[in-house]
C-alpha cells in the first residue's frame, strides 16, 4: 500500500509593506494650525496698521503744532483708538517713507509735525513776502548762556557776558516762549532763574538740550573758525568755559533760527 503523498509546506504569502503615510502636519507639528491662524491675523494686522498709518499721516499734515502720539490718539473716536505703540510705530513708518523726500516728519519735543528740509528752506523762503526775523547778538549771546547754564539769573549772563542785560531782550525771549521763569534764587531779592522751554527746542529743531553741541564740539569747531574777534575778559575758569560755548553757540542759533523759520514758513 502506497504511502499518502506528503503534503507541501505552505509559503506564506508575501504581504508588500506599505509605505508608512506620512503623518499630516496637523498630527505631526500641533502648534502648526495655530501658525497659520497667527499668519492669518499678522496679515490682518498688517493690514490695519495701513489704515491707521494713513490715518495718522493724514492728521500730521493737516495739523499746525507738533503732536504726540497721545495727541494723535485722541483725534480717533473713541471705540477706535489704536495702541500708543501702534500709533508710534506708524510715526516711524511714515518718517522712513518720507527719508527720501523734500519734505520730512520730524521729532521735536513737543511731538512729530511735517516740515521742508533744512537744505531746501532758502528755496521755500521766497515763496513768503515776510523775511525771517534777524536776531541780535545780545539777544543770541543771553539765550545761548540760558541754554547752557540754566537755571540762570538776569546777574550770571551778566557776570557771563560783562555788560547788563536790556530788560527787552528778556521780554523778547518769555514773549517767543523760548525761556520761562522756572524758580527764584533764595537770595535777597529771590531774582528769577530762567531756564529755556519746548518751544524752544521746537524752534531750533531739537528734542531735548542734550542735541546741543558739547563743550568739546563747540571748542573743536571754535578752533576752525578763522575769526579775527578777541574773546571777552572773564573773571573765572567757570565763566571763561561758558564763554567759549557762548561765542560759537550764538553763531550756530543765529544760523538755525533763520533756517527753522525758512522751514516752517
Amino acid at each position: 500500500m502506497s504511502e499518502p503523498p506528503v503534503p507541501a509546506p505552505a509559503v506564506a504569502k508575501r504581504v508588500p509593506k506599505s509605505k508608512p503615510s506620512s503623518p499630516s502636519l496637523d498630527s505631526a507639528c500641533p502648534e502648526c494650525s495655530r501658525r497659520d491662524q497667527d499668519r492669518s491675523f499678522i496679515t490682518e494686522q498688517r493690514e490695519i496698521n495701513v489704515e491707521i498709518k494713513r490715518v495718522v499721516e493724514a492728521i500730521l499734515f493737516a495739523a499746525n503744532r507738533p503732536m504726540t502720539c497721545k495727541q494723535v490718539q485722541q483725534v480717533f473716536p473713541e471705540i477706535e483708538q489704536p495702541e500708543l505703540q501702534e500709533i508710534q510705530a506708524a510715526c516711524e513708518a511714515i518718517k522712513e517713507d518720507y527719508r527720501f523726500r523734500p519734505v520730512e516728519l520730524k521729532q521735536v519735543a513737543s511731538g512729530y509735525r511735517f516740515q521742508v528740509r533744512k537744505e531746501l528752506s532758502r528755496w521755500v523762503s521766497r515763496l513768503f513776502e515776510e523775511k525771517p526775523p534777524k536776531y541780535s547778538r545780545a539777544l543770541l549771546e543771553t539765550l545761548a548762556i540760558i541754554a547752557y547754564r540754566q537755571p540762570a539769573t538776569r546777574g550770571d549772563i551778566e557776570d557771563i557776558r560783562g555788560v547788563g542785560v536790556s530788560s527787552s531782550i528778556i521780554h523778547t525771549l518769555l514773549e517767543r516762549e523760548w525761556i520761562r521763569v522756572v524758580a527764584h534764587k533764595e537770595v535777597p531779592g529771590r531774582p528769577a532763574l530762567y531756564g529755556t522751554t519746548k518751544q524752544f527746542l521746537d524752534y531750533f529743531n531739537i528734542t531735548s538740550l542734550n542735541e546741543l553741541p558739547t563743550l568739546q564740539e563747540i571748542q573743536e569747531l571754535d578752533l576752525s573758525l578763522d575769526t579775527t574777534q578777541q574773546p571777552m575778559q572773564v573773571k573765572s575758569e567757570e565763566q571763561e568755559t561758558t564763554e567759549q560755548v557762548t561765542q560759537t553757540a550764538v553763531g550756530q542759533f543765529s544760523e538755525t533760527a533763520e533756517q527753522g523759520a525758512e522751514a516752517l514758513g
